[in-house]
């Protein structure tokens, strides 16, 4: 894979001299080579070390500063963080970007050849990961005292491959070589304990709840710098590796019995082995929920340890520490944070309830029931009793309050109980975290709107002032410094760089929109990263695409609500028309795709199919002629995205209104100057609202719209009957032209669409899209329009940095002040 130096920033002090030093110093020492013997991992580790030693002091420095001022901390508990690489991250925020070019030059090596080599890491799948990763660098960034909270998964979510068109997952095996940025913690090592059962004992004369007969495995820390640009705070990220207590039986080898030597250390590993097991049997779901419970039982120790170094009660617990749960995955936090007040501190319930409630914060990222997450009380029951006793007491607390505040009791009860009946009654995650919250929030003002009027209203009438938006936001040091430096430099140039620091300075590139010259170097940066992007499709997968055709982008997590079904839709009735007439004028097209399906989820690997089918008979069509082609990169991941992104032309950002919570990709693509094709969507709606309608195409029903489509008997037929070209479309579905062998292949897709509800809306919403990518196609013929276009795109993005979403939490929700961090050089 290509890939770009980021580019520089003001000089830190550090020499070449120095990172030249160090460099060989961790070749010999560390490594334990010289230069003739070193690989190529050799030396890309020891650079990595070399630039983590100067992060070191700087983190000391951190950490001290924030122990000695007793500082309010926020802790941000996520099951994904996405960081991808870090060395050009790194090199980029310290500030070292020159002296560590000219340093390797003076080796005769090459920072992009070092750079291309280093592995993902595996931590995360999508949005929610990547979202994580950019909250962490700019709370570094901007000075707040920060922790991150994670799981070290040893293969990641999966490596795709394609096989005949087939997604099939391998194991991620991103720590192959070692990871030079992490620095294992033993001594801060945590007991996890799971499964038993609870007894009540009589103590002092009161009764107690005691968890008996569990089993023990055990949390090791693993540490990774989080670096902030141009300032000296260096957070940390700790993630989590499961090992059990006592891996290895040398009595039970010794008798012959080898397996059951190492079964328990096997079990305890599995813990941490692979990000979202699948939970489509009751092992994994199982293995979900330990693993869910794993990282919030290690963070609360660790938060409590911490606390406990400047404090000898809990009275200033909530004013000291502030917690954020990303997503319902940690909501178990609130559950655990009770358990270790009620069970080791001994509080009473009403203080331990206070503290724990005004201490969590939950953000909600999506209105989809299965994303919510619902553990079966059986299950609960099994794995952790005493936290299941725990909700059943919240619950009957907070059922009580209801019943003293509303006349509408049993309808209202039933929906707002955190256990839902039924023939195996569920614990309710999403409502446990929000009872348990002193803040909830939504990631776009749609979504926040909807939680309040669709997913929950009757906990918003209950305690509206709970309830509040922070939109979503994007790290532009790494999505635009980092992978796009040649349009870095260009807006540097023009507007100086203090955009760097505040993106809403991006606002006074809008006067060079109308200025051809400023124009014409625009769109030459634009082509030479197509040609980047070309360069590596053709390594990749083997296809020839013309840099000059409209590069269509839509990389996103596969699956039906973000719709890229209907963009196959769209191809195949471009298709169709050429076939129709070959001699038909058309603006040539390149559709790129980047996208993983979770293992167990048949529909999104069937539509990964698809597309991969259309890539292989329109690619090679005569009567296509090379104007159209469709190309599937494998593995999407964050290195992947950082070379699509600055080569999108156009940003598909379509999925069912009201679905997507936000989005981050839209931000990240209109940012490097792709125009948007959109629903009125998630950030889709902020984003148009900054950059102008007149500059972004929404297509598509509302929201609302859809509702009442869907209440008044939405009926799909209807939709294929009155449009002829949609209806070939989905009849060469049912029929699979494209593979004669296979006709019954891509029949499932048709009856979703037609027989099953279209529950996506993809028909309703077929003609609305096809006639708009017409208009893309028109503004794309005109040059110096796009040009001035995309400009405006970039120019207006200002709002869209996760630096302004950092802020908004601060003030809104965490109540954190920043701390600088002065370095003594003494």
């Amino acid at each position: 894979m290509q890939t770009k130096t980021p580019s520089g920033t003001k000089g830190s002090g550090i020499t070449a001299r120095e990172i030249k030093r160090r460099y060989e110093s961790h070749l010999r020492y560390s490594r334990c080579k010289d230069v003739r013997s070193a690989t190529d991992y050799d030396k890309l580790i020891s650079l990595s070390m070399a630039v983590r030693d100067l992060a070191v002091d700087r983190m000391i420095a951190t950490q001290g500063a924030y122990l000695d001022r007793d500082a309010r901390r926020v802790y941000y508990l996520s099951m994904e963080f996405l960081i991808g690489r870090l060395l050009s991250n790194n090199i980029l925020s310290l500030g070292i970007v020159e002296a560590t070019q000219q340093a390797l030059q003076e080796m005769g090596l090459r920072l992009e050849q070092l750079i291309g080599i280093e592995a993902d890491a595996g931590l995360g799948n999508g949005g929610l990961g990547r979202l994580a990763a950019c909250y962490l660098d700019s709370l570094a960034t901007l000075e707040y005292p920060a922790y991150g909270y994670g799981i070290r998964y040893e293969h990641g979510m999966f490596r795709q491959e394609f096989d005949n068109g087939w997604q099939m997952e391998r194991p991620d095996d991103w720590m192959k070589y070692g990871n030079p940025w992490e620095m294992v913690r033993p001594e801060y090592t945590v007991p996890v304990i799971v499964y038993g059962r609870v007894e009540e004992v009589q103590e002092r004369g009161r009764k107690r709840s005691v968890w008996v007969d569990w089993q023990m495995l055990e949390g090791v820390p693993y540490d990774i710098p989080v670096i902030g640009q141009g300032v000296n705070t260096v957070n940390i990220l700790r993630l989590w590796s499961s090992r059990a207590t006592e891996g290895f039986r040398l009595d039970v080898f010794n008798q012959g019995d080898y397996v059951k030597a190492v079964e328990e250390k096997n079990w305890a590993e599995n813990i941490s082995k692979v990000l979202y097991p699948s939970d489509s049997t009751h092992a994994g779901k199982e293995l979900r929920l330990i693993q869910e419970y794993f990282l919030v039982t290690c963070a609360v120790r660790d938060i409590m340890r911490r606390y406990l170094k400047n404090h000898t009660s809990f009275d200033n617990f909530a004013a000291d520490t502030t917690m954020q749960m990303n997503d319902t995955h940690p909501a178990l936090t609130v559950a655990e944070l009770m358990r270790y007040f009620l069970d080791e501190v001994n509080m009473p319930w009403e203080q331990a309830w206070e503290i724990t409630s005004k201490t969590l914060n939950y953000t909600n990222h999506t209105l989809m029931p299965e994303a919510l997450e619902k553990w079966p009380v059986p299950l609960l029951e099994r794995v952790l009793p005493r936290h299941l006793q725990i909700i059943y007491a919240i619950n009957e607390r907070f059922l009580q309050q209801i019943r003293l505040s509303s006349d509408n009791h049993f309808d209202r009860i039933q929906r707002m109980s955190l256990i839902e009946e039924g023939d195996v009654k569920q614990v309710r995650m999403a409502n446990l975290a929000i009872v348990g919250s002193h803040r909830v929030n939504g990631v776009s003002a749609l979504h926040s709107d909807l939680i309040k009027k669709r997913l929950v209203p009757d906990f918003d009438e209950l305690c509206p002032e709970k309830f509040i938006n922070v939109t979503n936001g994007i790290s532009h040091r790494r999505w635009l410094m980092q992978c796009n430096p040649g349009l870095a430099q260009l807006i540097s140039g023009a507007i100086g760089d203090g955009w760097i620091r505040d993106l809403d300075e991006l606002r006074a590139l809008e006067e060079f929109a109308g200025d051809a010259a400023f124009r014409k170097e625009f769109a030459r940066i634009k082509r030479n990263n197509k040609m980047c992007l070309t360069a590596l499709i053709r390594e990749q997968t083997g296809q020839i695409v013309d840099p000059d055709s409209l590069f269509d982008v839509h990389v996103k997590r596969l699956h039906e609500y973000k719709r890229q079904l209907l963009n196959a839709l769209h191809i195949m009735t471009l298709f169709y028309r050429l076939k129709a007439n070959p001699k038909l004028e058309i603006v040539p097209r390149t559709f790129i795709f980047g996208a993983k399906a979770a293992p167990s989820y048949h529909h999104a690997k069937l539509i990964i199919k698809l597309i991969n089918t259309l890539g292989q008979v329109i690619n090679h069509d005569a009567d296509v002629g090379g104007r159209l082609k469709v190309v599937f990169l494998p593995d999407y991941n964050v290195s992947l995205a950082e070379s699509i992104i600055p080569a999108a032309d156009l940003s598909e950002q379509i999925s069912t209104a009201g679905w997507e919570a936000s989005g981050t990709g839209n931000m990240k693509l209109s940012l490097n100057g792709a125009l948007t094709i959109g629903t009125w969507d998630g950030a889709n709606i902020e984003i148009a609202e900054a950059v102008g309608l007149e500059n972004i195409f929404i297509f598509g029903h509302r929201a609302e719209e859809l509702i009442n489509l869907r209440d008044n008997d939405y009926l799909p037929r209807t939709w294929m009957d009155h449009d002829e070209e949609l209806r070939h479309v989905l009849h060469s579905l049912l029929q699979n032209p494209f593979i004669p062998s296979q006709p019954e292949l891509f029949s499932e897709l048709y009856r979703a669409l037609t027989e099953g509800g279209d529950c996506f809306f993809h028909l309703a919403d077929y003609r609305s899209y096809v006639d708009k990518q017409g208009e893309v196609s028109a503004l794309f013929t005109q040059n110096a329009e796009w040009s001035r276009k995309a400009i405006l795109n970039v120019a207006r993005m200002g709002p869209f940095s996760s630096d302004r979403s950092i802020r908004e939490y601060a003030e809104k929700i965490w109540n954190l002040q920043p701390v600088p961090i002065q370095m003594n050089h003494g």
